[in-house]
């Protein structure tokens, strides 16, 4: 296949971290031609969606990781798969390299899809399946959060909802004198939207990241966070363990794979805390070096394969 990834600037890369280096190691073990860009190198002309992209080759040589060849312009039809996988968040740019991507035409698979990546909000989509979710609240009206939060004996976890690698998350005690400060900033005086859930306790023992492939699940680990700090993220120091599926995440992820799968979210990470899906993450989902890392199987492979079959469907 010739591929193209869409990606943040490569030179930035933490080789044994991310996931898209991941993918690039497999697809060039299996004998696919990847082309790189970034996503400020889309661009349309003629109702064609196109790149400025260069050929890339990868190594798992910290110290020599990559290297580019010569730039040029193409067509996105040029390529078999297409993978969009730069980083949150998603803003007006992120969008509107979505809207570029649908002109990649019918023979050309665009992972995740475009109009899912669109879709999909990384915390609102997760409820969708409020019976899978911990009581949760959006809004821009922060009195509505402290109204529910006087109510309560436990706390909450208040978040914006466009928000990304534990950035700008909060735990909030009905005692805590800090609230109005927080929340003003979170919603920046009430112009956008903060998510408030009922806080987890067994988020201390972990935040489960589980990696779904078409609708699948093929690999999880377990993000504990630091003492000092309510965050499993790995960005946010998370510790990293080996993991097993209970009952219920197997419950969680029969539940949504068949949305996912429709949507067209072939490769997304379930966040789970005990009993409840916290968070549904398609942007550039991470976790897949990880789970290799930990002993678990080669998710870049099995994504790669799975590419595979699917663009041998695609019309010739």
């Amino acid at each position: 296949m010739r591929i193209l990834v869409v990606m943040d600037p490569i030179e930035r890369v933490l080789i044994d971290k991310d996931t898209t280096f991941g993918f690039l190691l497999a697809a060039q073990r299996r004998g696919h031609a990847v082309s790189y860009c970034t996503q400020a190198q889309l661009y349309a002309h003629g109702g064609r969606g196109a790149a400025r992209c260069a050929p890339l080759t990868v190594r798992a040589n910290p110290d020599d990781f990559f290297t580019l060849g010569p730039w040029a312009d193409h067509d996105l039809a040029d390529f078999h798969s297409v993978w969009m996988r730069k980083d949150p968040p998603v803003d007006r740019a992120f969008l509107h390299a979505t809207h570029l991507l649908d002109l990649a035409g019918p023979r050309t698979l665009v992972v995740n899809s475009p109009t899912g990546l669109r879709y999909a909000n990384e915390k609102v989509y997760a409820l969708a399946f409020p019976d899978l979710c911990p009581e949760s609240m959006i809004t821009r009206d922060m009195g509505r959060i402290r109204a529910w939060l006087s109510q309560r004996q436990r706390p909450l976890i208040v978040k914006p909802i466009d928000g990304h690698g534990g950035a700008g998350i909060f735990l909030l005690r009905p005692d805590d004198r800090n609230i109005a400060s927080i929340l003003e900033t979170l919603s920046g005086d009430e112009s956008q939207w903060v998510m408030a859930q009922d806080y987890l306790p067994g988020s201390r023992e972990g935040d489960k990241r589980i990696i779904m492939i078409d609708g699948e699940v093929r690999g999880a680990i377990l993000r504990v966070p630091r003492a000092d700090d309510n965050r499993g993220n790995i960005h946010a120091g998370g510790r990293v363990v080996a993991t097993e599926l209970t009952p219920r995440d197997h419950e969680i992820c029969e539940a949504v794979g068949p949305r996912l799968r429709a949507d067209g979210l072939w490769f997304v990470g379930l966040d789970v805390i005990g009993d409840y899906l916290t968070e549904i993450n398609v942007t550039s989902p991470t976790g897949i070096r990880e789970v290799e890392a930990l002993g678990g199987p080669d998710l870049g492979d099995a994504y790669v394969a799975w590419v595979e079959e699917r663009v041998a469907t695609l019309d010739p």
